[in-house]
C-alpha cells in the first residue's frame, strides 16, 4: 500500500487525513472510478493532489475556474510539486508548451479548463500522456439536473475515451441524489465502447462516498427584514471576524462596502468585472486580514483558503438551495462558531419568481433574438456557418429593445441547443511588437527609468517582437520590473503614442460563433432536453429557496440535509427556527444570562461601544434579543451604537 501519509506530511505537514479522505485516495489510486461528495472546506483538493503524487504519470484536473486554477498551481509550485495549468487566453506557444512537457513526463497534476477538452491540439498530447488518472471538479456542472450546468463539461466523456485505462475521480460539495446519478452516468464509457478489458468492464462502476453535510458549529438563520443595511451593521457589530457578504449586482457590492466604510466597519468589493491584478489585491488584503469584510457576487469564493470566517450573510436571496449552501459554507472551516445569514423579505420572493422567466424566456422570444442576431451581423439564411463575431451587448439591447439579463439567457440557450457557440468574457491577451528597428530602440535619450526597465523586461523575456505581434502578461512585466500592473499599463500605452511600440491592450470581449448555418428562426427547434426540462428544474430551484427562507418551523439544518438526500433526525439547537422553539426553556436562561452580562457591563454609568458585547461568550443572537428587549423596556439606550443604561428619576 502506498503511504499516502507520508506524502501528506512531506508537502502539507499534515499527520493524517480528515472524513473520508484516506477512503477516496485509496479508491482512486487503486484505479477505481470514484465519486466524493464532501461539503465545502472538507479538503477536496487533498483527495486527488495526494494521489497524483504517488503514481506515475500526469493527474489531468478538469476545474471550471481559471482563477482558482492559476491559484492551485501557484500554491503547489511553492510546495515544490511539479504542475502547470491550460486556460483561454493563453497563446499557442504557452499552451504547446505545458502540453509536451505533459507529455515528457515534466508535469505530476495538469489543471485544464472544460472548453479546452475539445480542441484537437490538447486531444492529440492526451493520447500520448501517460495519465495516471482524470479528476473533475465541481463534478455537479456536468449534470443538466444539477445547478450550475456547463455544456462544456460534456466533453469530458471525449478524453475518457481517449484514455480509457485512468479512471475517474470526480468530485463535488453540492448534488442532490438525481445529479449524483446522472453524474455518474455522464462521466462512465459505455459498454458498448469499453476496450475488450474485464478489468475495466468492472472498475466502470463507480465507488460513491459521502461526507456528512451537516456542520456542527454553523448557526443558520434567516432575518425577515425591511432594512437589510441596518441589519448588516446589527450582525457585524455584534460578531467579530472576518466576513463574506454577497449580492448579485456588481453596482450593489461597491454601494454595501462604501456603507460599511462610512460606519467603520474596514470593508471592500469584489466582482468579475474588476481586472485580475486589482481581484488579486483585494482578495489578498481580505486573507490577510488586513480588510474585514467582502463584499462580493458569486464571483468570489470558490477555492477560498480562509478558516476564521464568522459571517457569510447574503443580502440577497440565491436562486438555489445549491448555491447558497456552497457559499454559505464558507462560514467557520475552522470549527469555531459561525454564523450562516439569508436576509429576506417580501421583494426577494417577487425577484427569484421574475428569475425564472429572465433564465428561460419564452420560445419565441428566443426565436426572436436569433433573428435580430442575424439582422445585427448581416447573415443570410443558409450562410454564416463558422463565422465568428464580437458581441457588444449594449449596442445590440438599444437596436432590437431588449433587456441584457433575457438576451444572454436565450444566447445560453440557442448554444446549448446547437445553433450558435456564444462565450461571455473571452479573455483576449495584451500584444504587441516594436515599431522601431533594435539599433533605433538603443538609441532613445528621453525615456524615463521605468520606461526603460519595461523596454529591458520585453526584450528579455519575449522574442520576435520586432517582427510580429506577441503575447505579453502585464503581471509579469510588472514583477520583473517592480512596478505596479496599472504603472506598467500606462507605460505600454505611452509607448504606443510614441510609436515605439504597436500595442493591443488586453480586454474581455463577448465572442458569438454560427455553428451551423442560419435558420429561419421558426423553424429553430428546442429539445425538452435543451429547455422545457431545464426550466421546470430551475422553477423547482427558485420554490426549493423560497421555502427554505419562508418556513419557520422546521430545523433550518435538517431542511438543507433533507435536500442533498442526507436525513438527520436530530436537529441542530442553535439555527433561528431551533432557538424559537425552545425560547421557553434552554433560550430563556440565555436571555436571562445575556441580561444580566449586558447590565454590569454598563453598570459603571458610562457609554460603551455595541461591539464590547463581543467579550461575552454566548450566543449572538441571545445577545442580540436580550439587548433588543432592554431597548424596548428602556432600560438601555442604543444612541447610534453607544449604548448605555437608562437613568431612572
Amino acid at each position: 500500500m502506498t503511504d499516502y501519509k507520508a506524502i501528506l506530511k512531506q508537502y502539507w505537514g499534515y499527520d493524517d487525513f480528515r472524513g473520508i479522505q484516506q477512503d477516496i485516495i485509496e479508491s482512486i489510486g487503486s484505479g477505481h472510478d470514484t465519486l466524493g461528495l464532501m461539503p465545502t472546506g472538507g479538503g477536496k483538493s487533498i483527495t486527488f493532489q495526494v494521489p497524483a503524487l504517488a503514481q506515475e504519470g500526469v493527474c489531468i484536473v478538469i476545474t471550471p475556474l481559471i482563477a482558482l486554477m492559476k491559484d492551485q498551481v501557484q500554491h503547489l509550485r511553492q510546495r515544490g510539486i511539479r504542475a502547470a495549468a491550460v486556460y483561454s487566453g493563453m497563446s499557442h506557444d504557452d499552451i504547446l508548451r505545458t502540453l509536451e512537457n505533459a507529455v515528457f513526463g515534466a508535469v505530476k497534476l495538469l489543471y485544464v479548463s472544460p472548453e479546452r477538452l475539445g480542441s484537437e491540439l490538447f486531444l492529440t498530447k492526451l493520447s500520448h500522456m501517460q495519465v495516471s488518472f482524470v479528476c473533475v471538479d465541481e463534478a455537479h456542472c456536468i449534470s443538466q439536473w444539477g445547478y450550475d450546468f456547463r455544456p462544456s463539461y460534456l466533453a469530458i466523456a471525449k478524453i475518457r475515451r481517449v484514455v480509457p485505462h485512468a479512471p475517474v475521480l470526480a468530485l463535488t460539495a453540492t448534488a442532490t441524489p438525481l445529479v449524483v446519478q446522472d453524474i455518474q452516468d455522464k462521466l462512465r464509457i459505455p459498454n458498448d465502447e469499453l476496450p475488450s478489458n474485464s478489468e475495466l468492464g468492472v472498475r466502470n462502476s463507480f465507488r460513491v462516498f459521502r461526507m456528512s453535510f451537516y456542520r456542527q458549529n454553523l448557526a443558520y438563520v434567516v432575518r425577515h427584514v425591511s432594512d437589510k443595511e441596518q441589519q448588516l451593521l446589527n450582525i457585524l457589530n455584534r460578531v467579530p471576524g472576518s466576513a463574506i457578504i454577497y449580492t448579485r449586482s456588481r453596482l450593489r457590492t461597491k454601494d454595501l462596502a462604501v456603507m460599511l466604510l462610512k460606519a467603520g466597519i474596514s470593508a471592500t468589493y469584489f466582482h468579475a468585472g474588476l481586472d485580475n491584478a486589482e481581484k488579486d489585491r483585494r482578495q489578498k488584503d481580505w486573507q490577510a486580514g488586513r480588510i474585514r469584510v467582502m463584499v462580493a457576487t458569486n464571483a468570489f469564493g470558490m477555492g477560498i483558503d480562509k478558516p476564521d470566517v464568522r459571517v457569510v450573510a447574503h443580502a440577497d436571496c440565491p436562486d438555489s438551495i445549491e448555491a447558497y449552501f456552497q457559499e454559505a459554507g464558507r462560514a467557520g472551516r475552522d470549527g469555531q462558531k459561525a454564523y450562516a445569514v439569508l436576509l429576506f423579505n417580501s421583494n426577494d420572493r417577487s425577484k427569484l419568481l421574475k428569475r425564472i422567466g429572465d433564465t428561460y424566456p419564452d420560445k419565441e422570444e428566443i426565436r426572436q433574438v436569433y433573428e435580430h442576431l442575424a439582422y445585427f451581423y448581416q447573415v443570410g439564411v443558409g450562410s454564416g456557418y463558422n463565422a465568428v463575431f464580437e458581441f457588444a451587448i449594449d449596442k445590440f439591447c438599444h437596436a432590437f429593445h431588449h433587456f441584457p439579463t433575457r438576451v444572454i439567457s436565450a444566447l445560453k440557450i440557442l448554444t446549448r441547443a446547437g445553433y450558435i457557440d456564444y462565450r461571455e468574457e473571452e479573455d483576449s491577451k495584451a500584444r504587441l511588437r516594436f515599431c522601431l528597428e533594435r539599433d533605433s530602440l538603443y538609441r532613445l535619450r528621453d525615456n524615463d527609468p521605468n520606461t526603460d526597465a519595461v523596454i529591458v523586461a520585453l526584450l528579455r523575456n519575449y522574442s520576435g517582437l520586432f517582427n510580429d505581434f506577441s503575447y505579453i502578461d502585464e503581471a509579469f512585466l510588472a514583477q520583473q520590473t517592480g512596478l505596479t500592473v496599472p504603472q506598467v499599463y500606462l507605460i505600454l500605452k505611452e509607448m504606443g503614442q510614441k510609436r515605439i511600440i504597436n500595442f493591443i491592450p488586453q480586454k474581455k470581449v463577448p465572442l458569438i460563433r454560427y455553428t451551423q448555418r442560419r435558420e429561419d428562426g421558426v423553424d429553430l427547434v428546442f429539445p425538452p432536453a435543451v429547455y422545457d426540462e431545464l426550466k421546470q428544474r430551475y422553477t423547482e430551484r427558485i420554490h426549493k429557496m423560497i421555502e427554505y427562507a419562508t418556513t419557520d418551523n422546521q430545523c433550518r439544518s435538517r431542511m438543507l440535509l433533507r435536500y442533498f438526500g442526507e436525513n438527520r433526525s436530530e436537529e441542530c439547537g442553535h439555527c433561528d427556527v431551533c432557538l424559537d422553539r425552545t425560547g421557553a426553556s434552554i433560550d430563556e436562561l440565555s436571555l436571562q444570562e445575556a441580561t444580566s452580562h449586558i447590565m454590569q457591563l454598563l453598570a459603571d454609568g458610562k457609554e460603551h461601544q455595541v461591539a464590547e458585547l463581543h467579550s461575552i461568550t454566548l450566543p449572538y443572537l441571545a445577545i442580540e434579543e436580550a439587548l433588543q428587549r432592554l431597548i424596548d423596556e428602556e432600560k438601555v439606550i442604543d444612541d447610534d451604537g453607544l449604548l448605555s443604561a437608562c437613568r431612572r428619576t
